[in-house]
């Protein structure tokens, strides 16, 4: 069988599909996509290899782990959700509910530095595969691209990257889980599954496992969506994304883990791409432009996000075009004095104090419920997210 027609086929029926009116049009489906799209962003990317090399076979048991944990801290925020929705807050809650919101400000800004490097990493790959300067130098010709545009026009002008980079990423990702599905039988048949040992050992099975958070994470957007939906369809919809994102995340992992063995796994930002060369030749461009599309809207989205929390949180006494250059800074900070896996690992401690504050709150209003078990529970989720925040670190070559 032609992997390479497997591919296209696969991606051009995804993208039919998801672009068909009466899917497209629909309500639920419509707010799950936010969440759907940001959770299966930039993480695809690098965390099927990541996992690979680190875990060896026990990859997928990993993985189902995180989708595990992210799915405990949906919980906590599904709460929060219907709780607000519910009743208004106490001025303790509203004060600890700024101060979340603060630390997600931060850590949309730290992944917009996450995801502008490996566009840059990903915009350079068929060109320039082992450039170290080049990418830093795209990243950072983006980052004045975007400050420039969000202190001029605002970002209406770049919106329209997010509406089809949604549909085109899903659609190629479509395409390689098909030809990946392939390729795995194909070497199930030859007896040439691989099932390596892991590479990390003690406690670093932990730690690291603590700073690929920010790869499953996303979720919380729903969160953020009253304006547009209300607190039942933004509730359901996280969940519906959640699923789905586990589900794909999950295939992916055991696919990729069993038919590549780790130590042939090369270890950089792309290494999916050079992976997926050995499956099909149709693969690594199809991969790089959605990369470049997904990276690029995801980092104008939480650009605008951070921007407009700093705005709100402020009091309107920082605006957002002031916003915009301050992330823009701290984006070309990070992207020169750290690296991507580094970033990551930064990225998933911020988004994890996020969610121990988030897991808080939402265990306050479980015993203002006299809800005990479940209060129990999200006290011990905000213990869990605490201990990420400190404890999260970066895989190493």
């Amino acid at each position: 069988m032609d992997i390479n027609a497997v591919v296209l086929l696969l991606t051009v029926a995804a993208a039919g599909l998801l672009l068909w009116r009466k899917l497209a049009g629909n309500h639920l489906w419509r707010a799950s996509t936010t969440p759907l799209a940001s959770i299966i962003g930039s993480g695809f990317l690098v965390l099927g290899p990541i996992l690979s090399i680190s875990y060896g076979a026990w990859a997928p048991a990993v993985m189902a782990l995180l989708c595990l944990v992210a799915y405990a801290f949906g919980w906590a925020v599904r709460i929060n959700i219907a709780d607000i929705d519910a009743n208004p807050r106490a001025h303790a809650l509203v004060r600890w509910d700024d101060i979340s919101s603060w630390v997600l400000a931060t850590a949309y800004a730290i992944s917009v530095a996450y995801y502008l490097n490996l566009f840059g990493t990903f915009g350079l790959n068929l060109i320039l595969p082992h450039s170290v300067l080049g990418p830093k130098l795209l990243t950072s010709a983006v980052y004045i691209v975007i400050a420039v545009v969000g202190l001029s026009k605002g970002f209406r002008a770049l919106e329209f990257m997010e509406r089809w980079s949604v549909g085109l990423k899903l659609a190629v990702i479509a395409g390689l889980l098909g030809g990946l599905a392939v390729f795995f039988v194909q070497r199930g048949l030859v007896h040439q599954w691989a099932f390596s040992p892991n590479s990390v050992h003690g406690i670093s099975i932990v730690t690291l496992a603590f700073g690929l958070i920010v790869t499953v994470q996303g979720f919380e957007t729903s969160r953020y969506l009253g304006s547009t939906y209300d607190a039942a369809t933004r509730i359901q919809s996280m969940r519906i994304a959640q699923w789905l994102s586990a589900l794909i995340y999950m295939v992916y992992v055991v696919l990729l883990t069993y038919s590549f063995a780790a130590e042939t796994v090369p270890f950089s930002e792309t290494a999916i791409i050079d992976l997926m060369r050995r499956v099909a030749w149709v693969l690594p461009p199809l991969l790089v432009v959605a990369a470049l599309g997904a990276q690029f809207s995801a980092a104008v989205a939480d650009t605008s996000g951070s921007g407009g929390l700093v705005r709100e949180l402020s009091g309107g006494r920082v605006s957002e075009e002031r916003a915009y250059l301050l992330l823009a800074v701290i984006g070309l900070l990070l992207t020169w004095l750290l690296d991507v896996f580094q970033i990551i690992a930064l990225a998933s401690r911020a988004f994890a104090l996020y969610y121990a504050i988030q897991a808080a709150l939402a265990a306050m209003a479980l015993r203002h419920q006299q809800r005990r078990l479940a209060m129990f529970g999200a006290a011990s989720l905000s213990v869990a997210g605490l201990t990420i925040a400190i404890f999260g670190q970066a895989i190493e070559g």
